[in-house]
């Protein structure tokens, strides 16, 4: 079964307390404290920008200036960034999610491009100067194989000395936090029963997803199946490593502070490695 598609419609209404705003000041402190420029003002002196035209300089500038939101959904964050000054790329492998970030994309106005891609199999006509992927978007990767591979298209096609910010869940919170649990909450348009089974062998949570959208006087019913793996940070530095990538620091999510045991999701930022470029192949 599909994922994010009846969903896609009630995904909004039902995530309306994702604290979309502080995520998005979080990321912009890291991309200040690593050197990426919204304004796009900040002249760049290094051997590359002196030997190339006026024009091709300026753009590699736009390129160093733009932000890949990976696994945007329907585009809040995305907006959100938009808004600060930030050239945005939205992608998502969701057709009806896409759908909906082009819709607000519509309304706001705002420049953004959107893609229908999987991360996987990330394909850009240039380099950008970030990604970021926030909202556990990795953990529906649930092979190894797949992390690494996603990591290393990542690294082909930032900018160099360009930065990678992404979260997810850890085994601990799918183990010890969410478990073999239900969650229902009944709403006045549409209600839902996320029921959660742990698969402690493979580290897998399994999402039974239950909606209920309200269509004039009845109720419209549809369910969806979602799968999540759980990870570690030493994992990720590892899939970082392989993939070429330089890890740079890990926070708890929740407190922005030292990572734990107990650290449910995690932020990672890592940089592009010294020596892969946009011109070579990922395999």
């Amino acid at each position: 079964m599909e994922a994010y598609t009846d969903f896609a419609e009630v995904y909004d209404e039902l995530m309306d307390d994702t604290p979309y705003e502080e995520w998005c000041d979080f990321l912009m402190g890291i991309f200040q404290r690593y050197g990426v420029d919204s304004s796009g003002e900040r002249e760049e002196k290094t051997d590359v920008m002196s030997a190339v035209s006026e024009q091709t300089g300026k753009n590699l500038r736009q390129e160093r200036n733009t932000v890949l939101d990976l696994g945007c959904g329907t585009g809040t964050l995305t907006e959100l960034l938009a808004r600060k000054g930030y050239d945005m790329i939205g992608v998502d492998n969701a057709e009806e999610m896409l759908r909906i970030a082009m819709d607000k994309r519509e309304r706001s106005g705002l420049d953004i491009l959107y893609l229908l891609q999987d991360m996987r199999e990330l394909e850009l006509y240039g380099t950008v100067g970030t990604v970021v992927s926030v909202c556990d978007s990795l953990n529906y990767l649930l092979a190894e194989e797949d992390i690494v591979q996603t990591f290393a298209r990542v690294n082909n096609y930032l900018y160099p000395q360009g930065i990678f910010v992404f979260d997810f869940n850890t085994v601990y919170k799918y183990a010890e936090v969410i478990g073999d649990t239900t969650i229902a909450e009944n709403r006045e348009d549409c209600s839902f029963i996320w029921e959660n089974y742990y698969h402690e062998e493979q580290e897998i949570n399994e999402y039974d997803l239950t909606v209920f959208v309200a269509e004039g006087t009845l109720f419209r019913r549809f369910q969806e199946v979602h799968y999540q793996r759980g990870y570690r940070l030493e994992q990720m530095q590892a899939f970082l490593l392989q993939a070429g990538l330089e890890f740079l620091e890990a926070f708890d999510a929740d407190t922005h502070g030292k990572v734990t045991a107990e650290s449910e999701r995690i932020y990672v930022v890592a940089r592009k490695g010294a020596e892969t470029t946009a011109n070579q192949t990922v395999v």
